[in-house]
């Protein structure tokens, strides 16, 4: 296959389920590649796939994050532009700045015992669920609720709220798939956009009056305090994504990775008690099924790369995804192996978009998974499954389980 036909398989509905052979097919033709000219590819000059090339892009400051034309008259890129998640420097160092105040390792360690009760309280339920031989469905029962309840709690939402809360968020990626840019995904993301913003406006007020000790409170009395340029109109923005990035990239996690470590179940009966070993699934998970799939970047100037060129302002596709399979740099990329030795996976990116929420991911994969398979060391996969119809975000959605326990 050449380029053309790589990408035009990617885009289609194999390509979504099963995306691998053509990032295998794309590593023969080198880390980065032109784009053939054509009006779907308008924006973007070049796809990189190589983990040394995607690497090196997403390390370097100077590339940048571009603002599509007319992004100040939609609300949900409003949101998005005013995030540090999509903001370049220095808007981007101000902003990030503000959370590392209150995103700290003593909050992270707080964290651990909210994540084993919640985790705890989802497998009771799914052992209620699945009794006698019931059929659980894994993501809405553990998958979802998990990442969900802990960054509620961290974050500080209502647990009550979340299931009106995870429409809006399904409404957002829709729309930030590369299939998403229709007038009806648009109106639902602005939509969903507006109505998230009221309701952080009103829940920020009522942090003012009785704050407690969740991020929220604790980014409040920050900005309150003064010495912090941030508005509370960018507090929201990064609130909005920063829940949308942290509980759905684990979600598929949790999802993505359950028949994946299934296929292997050496590892899953010796994952409990093993915390070395429960670090490197969550880690080879993540490389093997990356949530994320693709990221783009804007070049500051005029450059060759590997004998591409890409002139300044033209966008590259970086394919994280296809990086994380680079056989160059991970010997046999479609083999599972949690004791890997290499470079870390870009599943989380690098550089100064970084995700923030990335070591909140990883202490939930590397606490759940071990209790998951110690409760039900027979759990197996009842059904077939499909992936998510967005190659943005890429992830099982439905994912039908017995437990295996006797009723």
């Amino acid at each position: 296959m050449d380029v053309s036909e790589i990408l035009t398989g990617l885009y289609s509905e194999q390509g979504r389920q099963n995306p691998y052979p053509f990032y295998a097919a794309l590593h023969e033709h080198g880390p980065i590649n032109a784009v053939p000219a054509r009006a779907e590819h308008s924006t973007v000059s070049a796809v990189a796939g190589g983990y040394d090339m995607v690497d090196q892009i997403l390390r370097d400051p100077g590339w940048y994050k571009g603002f599509p034309p007319g992004w100040e008259e939609q609300e949900i890129l409003r949101t998005f532009l005013t995030s540090m998640m999509f903001v370049n420097p220095p808007d981007h160092t101000r902003m990030r700045a503000v959370f590392a105040k209150t995103f700290t390792p003593r909050r992270l360690v707080a964290l651990e015992p909210v994540i084993e009760r919640v985790v705890a309280e989802r497998l009771d339920h799914m052992a209620e669920v699945g009794a006698d031989g019931h059929e659980v469905d894994f993501v809405a029962d553990f998958a979802y609720p998990v990442p969900a309840l802990v960054m509620a709690e961290f974050i500080g939402l209502p647990p009550a709220d979340l299931a009106w809360y995870r429409q809006r968020v399904d409404w957002i990626d829709e729309y930030m798939d590369v299939s998403g840019k229709t007038p009806e995904r648009l109106a639902r993301a602005n939509q969903a956009a507006e109505e998230l913003r009221v309701y952080y406006r009103d829940l920020i007020a009522h942090r003012r009056r009785t704050p407690g000790h969740d991020l929220i409170s604790g980014l409040v009395e920050v900005l309150d305090a003064g010495g912090v340029d941030l508005t509370e109109d960018e507090l929201i923005s990064n609130l909005i994504v920063l829940f949308n990035a942290s509980f759905v990239t684990t979600v598929y996690m949790f999802s993505n990775g359950l028949p994946l470590l299934l296929d292997h179940p050496d590892v899953t009966a010796a994952l409990p008690g093993d915390d070395a070993l429960a670090r490197g699934c969550v880690e080879e998970v993540l490389r093997m099924e990356s949530p994320v799939h693709f990221l783009a970047r804007s070049a500051p100037a005029g450059v060759d790369l590997g004998g591409v060129p890409v002139d300044r302002d033209d966008n590259v596709l970086l394919l994280i995804a296809a990086a994380n399979r680079d056989p160059a740099r991970f010997p046999d990329p479609d083999r599972f192996d949690p004791r890997r030795p290499g470079p870390p996976s870009l599943a989380f990116g690098v550089g100064l978009h970084f995700c923030l929420g990335s070591a909140v991911s990883r202490l939930e994969g590397r606490l759940a998974l071990p209790r998951l398979f110690a409760r039900f060391p027979r759990l197996a996969v009842t059904q077939p499954y499909t992936y998510s119809g967005s190659l943005f975000l890429r992830g099982i959605d439905k994912l039908f389980v017995t437990t295996g326990e006797a009723g």
